[in-house]
């Protein structure tokens, strides 16, 4: 069967499970750092937004990405990796700003869906996705940062290969499922009601587009939904009297995970420790204010809305996501999808 181009953003899974390495020792520590591959990203890039103000330097953006792997390493890794791209061999198929609140007491998830039509630097007007596929992580975040004015402190990235491991070692993915559905590109229909999936059912679950009422965008709000109850079972799984679990998940995720070089495993720690001290009820996702669906030529995609959008970004850089979200509740994934 082939295998899913998407991954639910992982990378905010192994940052809240990270932390629980502390249980099994520091030479295991180092040992899943080592398992973890860098990029040089940011080295070069210029005109890079700044921070709004002094309080919000403090605030942190990471920019998640889920690829499909299907060259291997060589296109992923390394320090020469970003220089020597090969365009389109690659695919980022979910992207996910996260931000991290500068006193670390809440945190939200964007998505970007990946048929959102922006201008992608040096290359024209294109769907937010080609950025991964012609120039990697470098050039998404240069095309993430001329669409939002913010800037990324850190990348990550993973492959689709860990996420039935994922699933399966927690013991299924529990999503509710509000009404039968059919998914025509598959021949698989999902019937209403409480399920717990496989890893690979979850990855069929969340690649359906056909069938859903608003397509992509429905899509979109299962990688959250998902990931949200992914984030549940991970943080289940933390247990002081099991750290072999909790060991055996973050092989599983640091195998599979690529981030910047300047995102060290200290730092990768220091981070989980935050988001594992905040209440899930402070974790919230939704996506980018979207204008309407379209076509440009053959293609379809998703028309951002740009107003409402530059009130998003401007939050973001300000650090006063609370203020927009409290303006913006409709906005927020809630705990059904279709």
């Amino acid at each position: 069967m082939k295998k899913s181009r998407i991954w639910l953003g992982v990378g905010i899974a192994f940052v809240v499970l990270i932390g629980a390495v502390a249980g099994t020792g520091w030479f295991l520590a180092h040992r899943l750092d080592g398992q973890v591959k860098t990029v040089d990203v940011f080295a070069g890039l210029d005109e890079r937004p700044e921070p709004a103000n002094e309080a919000a330097a403090g605030a942190m953006n990471i920019l998640l990405l889920g690829t499909d792997g299907r060259t291997g390493d060589k296109a992923t890794t390394g320090t020469e990796a970003t220089a020597s791209w090969t365009p389109g061999e690659q695919r980022a198929d979910t992207m996910m700003l996260l931000h991290l609140s500068a006193d670390r007491r809440s945190a939200s998830v964007v998505s970007i869906p990946r048929d959102s039509w922006v201008r992608i630097p040096g290359h024209g007007k294109a769907k937010v996705n080609a950025a991964f596929s012609e120039g990697g992580p470098r050039l998404s975040v240069q095309t993430v940062e001329r669409l939002t004015d913010v800037r990324i402190d850190h990348v990550a990235w993973v492959d689709w290969a860990g996420f039935e491991e994922i699933g399966d070692l927690l013991g299924g993915v529990e999503v509710y499922i509000p009404e039968t559905v059919h998914d025509s590109a598959r021949d698989r229909t999902w019937t209403k009601g409480t399920h717990r999936l496989s890893g690979e059912e979850a990855l069929l679950y969340v690649r359906q587009r056909y069938g859903l009422a608003e397509g992509d965008l429905d899509r979109v709000k299962r990688q959250q939904y998902v990931l949200r109850s992914i984030l549940g079972g991970l943080r289940q799984s933390v247990d002081p009297k099991n750290p072999k679990k909790a060991y055996d998940l973050l092989d599983i995720i640091t195998r599979h995970l690529t981030v910047d070089s300047g995102f060290s495993g200290g730092d990768l720690r220091a981070l989980a420790l935050d988001l594992a001290r905040m209440p899930s009820s402070d974790l919230t996702f939704f996506t980018a204010p979207v204008a309407g669906l379209g076509k440009e030529g053959a293609q379809s995609v998703v028309h951002l809305d740009a107003r409402k959008g530059r009130r998003l970004w401007t939050a973001m850089r300000e650090d006063d996501m609370e203020s927009w979200l409290a303006k913006n509740r409709e906005a927020l994934t809630d705990g059904t999808v279709s």
